[in-house]
């Protein structure tokens, strides 16, 4: 896999694809999903301009992006995997952003983590737009409730995440969280992966995770976030 080749070739589907949109977000960015990803090839990501990553997992990513943060200070790490509440003070210290608030424990873990350490990553909710049983996420239902109960945490929600389910059309899903957004006030929309993220620029976008089409097939691992 050549790497730096790939992002280019994702980059400008991205921006082909929000010349085509009739209302893009004012920004669409690449979140380069790194999970299974060793130091080596984050490092080539980094060398060809990009500074977005995401990982699914706190104890994977402490392994990898202390030095990587070390050297390129503008890293941006984003949690895009599910959270535990005994991980949230790990994931504080370690992330800027953590995509997958979905609960009430987990907002009442992070206001207090924060209120221990003075820090809180930057948030989107996580929104089970497919209502999947074995998925996490909060049911779009519920998600104006949760959007309050972290506001009211004075939590830094900025926005919105889905993962469609793998067998659906995606543009219903895309157009439920761009609604979502929009009722409650968020600007942000984390949504669209190596299949389907040109679609995601249609709907919205500001954020698209992407991690086959950028470092290849990696073993195989708990589908969240790709």
């Amino acid at each position: 896999m050549n790497i730096p080749e790939n992002l280019a070739v994702i980059l400008a589907r991205i921006d082909a694809a929000r010349k085509a949109a009739i209302a893009p977000a004012p920004r669409t960015q690449l979140v380069a999903i790194a999970k299974t990803v060793d130091e080596d090839g984050i490092g080539q990501a980094l060398l060809a301009g990009q500074r977005l990553f995401g990982e699914n997992r706190v104890q994977e990513a402490q392994r990898k992006y202390p030095a990587l943060k070390a050297q390129f200070p503008d890293l941006e790490l984003h949690l895009v995997g599910p959270l535990q509440t005994n991980k949230v003070r790990d994931a504080a210290a370690l992330f800027d952003v953590i995509q997958t608030l979905d609960r009430e424990k987990l907002a009442d873990a992070l206001a207090a983590e924060r209120e221990r350490g003075g820090k809180c990553p930057r948030l989107f909710i996580q929104v089970n737009t497919g209502e999947e049983a074995q998925k996490a996420g909060v049911l779009p239902r519920d998600a104006a409730s949760l959007i309050a109960y972290a506001r009211g945490k004075h939590l830094p929600v900025e926005g919105l995440m889905c993962i469609p389910p793998a067998d659906d059309d995606a543009a219903p899903h895309f157009a439920l969280l761009a609604k979502l957004a929009k009722d409650n006030g968020l600007s942000h929309l984390s949504m669209g992966m190596s299949g389907d993220f040109e679609l995601a620029v249609k709907f919205g976008a500001t954020h698209v995770r992407v991690g086959t089409a950028i470092f290849g097939m990696r073993a195989p691992v708990e589908d969240q976030g790709i």
